[in-house]
């Protein structure tokens, strides 16, 4: 039997960063339905939350998961139930691009995910992806808005 412990910071936006999320009761729902979802598919979300146009996920992979499957089921999934819920006033899409990055401060990983909203108030979620570009090596060639 294999020992894995890697853990993945993931973040995506809706699509065009619609700030479709916006409420922070719709958000609860949204991500307490997530992490039941992927708990049924065997995906382990350690800590989720986001803000009005994105969510961040702590995850810990398994021995056979793959970083764009396991994002494809939960976007996949989730965007779907929200749509058939009629949680937004219109359709709702994640944007298909996403960022990821193995992390080893799982603690500080946490705590930066739990306090979104009071991170977004003073700053933007445009700050932070350029903030993400340049700490992880990316490069930035995208043209408009980040993933």
């Amino acid at each position: 039997m294999p020992f894995i412990k890697i853990y993945i910071h993931f973040v995506w936006t809706t699509k065009n960063k619609k700030p479709l999320l916006d409420t922070a009761q719709l958000r609860l729902k949204v991500w307490t339905h997530m992490r039941e979802y992927a708990r049924s598919q065997g995906i382990f979300i350690d800590t989720i939350n986001g803000y009005k146009d994105h969510c961040h996920c702590l995850i810990s992979l398994g021995n056979n998961q793959a970083v764009g499957k396991i994002l494809q089921i939960i976007k996949g999934e989730s965007s779907h139930w929200i749509n058939v819920n009629q949680m937004c006033k219109e359709k709702f899409q994640w944007q298909h691009e996403y960022f990821a990055s193995s992390v080893s401060a799982i603690d500080k990983v946490r705590k930066y995910i739990i306090n979104q909203v009071a991170h977004h108030e003073p700053k933007t979620f445009e700050y932070e992806y350029n903030r993400w570009i340049a700490q992880y090596g990316f490069q930035n060639d995208m043209e408009g808005p980040p993933p």
